[in-house]
């Protein structure tokens, strides 16, 4: 199903029928702040098994982000965040960056990297944010497996046309950025960039 939200004002009605399908183990493909993602919800193993399938990658070793709605999620998935470390996210989030953290025992096993890590994503849109406080947890998320030269697909129609076999809906908000979210791993001592992208990371730090 190809389903259009209006990206700014999204249909309470739309979102159920998203929200839905996401509770009875579908799997989705979605706008952000950047890029299209590829999510499911986070509780639903055989979910997160058909996402890895589509992506042609094992479990444990996916790049997995935890999409939420705010910033009072952070302490259901992580360990202890210390005060400089949270100031920088009030700064950045919502907006187009995942922060990687080590996972706490609420992170289910199939989703926990080698590290013991989960990267945590706020985007700043409408649809996502709609989404994932109807639902009433994060959304598990991955880019789009990409082909030949293309990098990141934007538009919507040409998902669909691409993935309407593999995914239940594909949610059209509108031509989507070509830009990923900037990465900064927060497991050490020191935040550290791991991929720049739409986030303008020198300005976490002034």
């Amino acid at each position: 199903m190809l389903l259009s939200i209006h990206p700014l004002n999204p249909q309470p009605r739309n979102i159920q029928t998203v929200v839905d399908v996401l509770l009875e183990g579908g799997v989705i493909i979605y706008p952000t702040d950047t890029i299209y993602g590829l999510g499911c919800d986070i509780y639903n193993t055989k979910a997160i098994e058909r996402i890895a399938k589509i992506k042609n990658i094992q479990p444990k070793k996916a790049q997995f982000t935890f999409v939420c709605n705010s910033l009072s999620n952070l302490s259901d998935y992580t360990k202890s965040i210390s005060t400089p470390i949270f100031r920088m996210l009030k700064q950045a989030l919502p907006g187009p960056f995942t922060f990687i953290f080590p996972a706490n025992k609420e992170v289910p096993k199939l989703l926990k990297s080698k590290k013991d890590t989960v990267g945590i994503r706020v985007p700043n849109h409408a649809i996502t944010q709609a989404i994932v406080q109807q639902l009433g947890h994060p959304i598990m998320s991955v880019s789009l497996p990409m082909d030949g030269d293309i990098e990141y697909y934007n538009d919507p129609e040409v998902i669909y046309e691409l993935f309407r076999n593999l995914v239940d809906i594909v949610v059209d908000g509108g031509i989507g950025g070509i830009i990923p979210s900037t990465v900064v791993d927060c497991t050490g001592a020191q935040p550290e960039l791991i991929r720049e992208g739409a986030g303008d990371w020198e300005t976490l730090f002034e």
